[in-house]
């Protein structure tokens, strides 16, 4: 039985192919290598290693040519692949320059340097997939902003809303999620370079230098000190693919809901047989919304070992640097995930304005009661316009009569000449508040973020 994420059977329902070939072995070698060749460049430039040296490494070293063989059994007898990376590399170097390869590093200054690597261009493409998945949802809660849906809480009609009210809600989250991101690079973008215990001592009086050049090799910033021990950034980057995945993970569980066969106010899409049961013709499954809940509930669990990952004992871990291994590049992937399939349905959710209406009819326009409070208050006491309101939805429920029309019999005689206009409270679409405004600040805040310009 092989993992979900590296079937290639299951693989395709929890994973996104650009993300995976940025996290796969060949991924991650490339970036050990690249690493490597600019600590060497990093170290010629402050006359550490001689210039000769490094441009050798430099030329030479070719990630293609590495043995994953060897490497993976070095890796097998070490615990890490550095060791056996080196070798290799030492091979393809030449005498000559092999023994100013990796010098003064640590196995965990390469691969920790090499993640942060990974991580950038992994981020680069959830800035692009959020951006677009943005421009998606501004345009569907543009294009329904006036569509009247029952709003629910409690799993129940409450009140009337717009359907762009709803998809402004699953919307305004990634907007937020795009500032974070922003904001936790500067803190994750970091070089990681201290040597075998943090104090550079290998190099002297040269190791800050060395530090400041490889980090500006590399297009990373400089940290206050090396973080070996100090987990943070990463427990920070795995609190942020959480929570993306369970904000598109709300979106999919109110897809699903809405697209209940007692509901049947969305589908995810018109594709045809997409969702279809192997015994029951009739089914159409929300499985895309299915698989973004799971990978939201799935990074939800792995983001405590993350957390747990932050208890690194003295200057260099024996264990929670592996427990990163094991959670991090998942979460990643399952990200990735997430917003592919988060993607698909916000350019193919179908949408049915009719049903929508049908439904709060066949509630028999209880989401009216609120209004209908509001509007008695202006000639009668509150209280008891409420209680009126009251005894009205029981009538109404019972005898499966509109709410404003059991209302308006119920007040017959007892308030002055047309103290309620009732053909205007009648309509769900004149109690909607200031669902509008709400709307165009939703995606003027997409607007200042970059993320579309909408015409608000």
């Amino acid at each position: 039985m092989t993992t979900v994420l590296d079937s290639s059977i299951f693989g395709s329902l929890f994973t996104d192919e650009e993300i995976a070939k940025l996290i796969d072995d060949d991924a991650q070698v490339r970036a050990l290598v690249e690493v490597e060749i600019a600590l060497a460049r990093a170290e010629a430039r402050v006359g550490v290693i001689p210039s000769s040296a490094a441009e050798q490494i430099a030329k030479a070293t070719d990630p293609k040519k590495i043995d994953m063989g060897a490497l993976a059994r070095g890796t097998a007898r070490s615990g890490f692949p550095i060791i056996a990376l080196v070798q290799e590399l030492r091979k393809l170097v030449g005498a000559q320059a092999a023994p100013y390869l990796h010098w003064g590093a640590t196995t965990q200054d390469i691969m920790d340097t090499a993640c942060v690597l990974q991580l950038r261009a992994v981020i680069k493409v959830f800035e692009n997939r959020l951006a677009e998945l943005a421009r998606y949802l501004g345009e569907l809660a543009h294009l329904h902003r006036r569509m009247v849906v029952a709003g629910r809480t409690h799993g129940q009609q409450a009140l009337p809303i717009s359907f762009g009210l709803k998809v402004a809600a699953w919307l305004a989250p990634l907007v937020r999620h795009s500032d974070r991101l922003n904001q936790l690079t500067s803190r994750l973008l970091v070089v990681q370079f201290g040597g075998a215990a943090g104090t550079l001592a290998a190099l002297g009086d040269k190791g800050l230098a060395v530090m400041q050049e490889l980090a500006e090799e590399l297009k990373l910033a400089t940290p206050v000190m090396p973080w070996h021990a100090q987990r943070d950034s990463f427990a920070e980057f795995a609190g942020w693919l959480s929570l993306v995945t369970g904000s598109l993970g709300k979106m999919a569980q109110d897809i699903i809901l809405l697209a209940q066969t007692e509901v049947e106010e969305v589908a995810e899409s018109a594709e045809e047989g997409r969702g279809g049961s192997s015994t029951m013709p009739q089914k159409s499954n929300p499985i895309t919304s299915e698989l973004i809940v799971a990978a939201a509930r799935t990074n939800a669990s792995l983001l405590s070992a993350m957390h747990n990952a932050l208890i690194h004992e003295h200057e260099r871990a024996t264990h929670g640097w592996q427990v990163e291994w094991l959670t991090l590049p998942q979460m990643v992937a399952l990200t990735g995930g997430a917003l592919k399939h988060a993607l698909y349905l916000a350019k193919n959710l179908q949408v049915d304005d009719k049903k929508m209406r049908e439904n709060i009819a066949r509630a028999d326009d209880v989401i009216l009661a609120e209004a209908a409070v509001f509007a008695l208050a202006k000639a009668m006491p509150r209280p008891k316009a409420e209680e009126l309101v009251k005894k009205a939805c029981g009538i109404a429920a019972s005898e499966r009569k509109p709410l404003i029309e059991v209302v308006r019999n119920l007040t017959a005689g007892a308030l002055p000449d047309r103290s309620v206009d009732w053909q205007s409270l009648s309509a769900p679409e004149n109690y909607l508040g200031d669902t509008q405004k709400i709307i165009d600040r939703v995606l003027e805040s997409a607007n200042k973020l970059g993320l579309k310009r909408f015409h608000v």
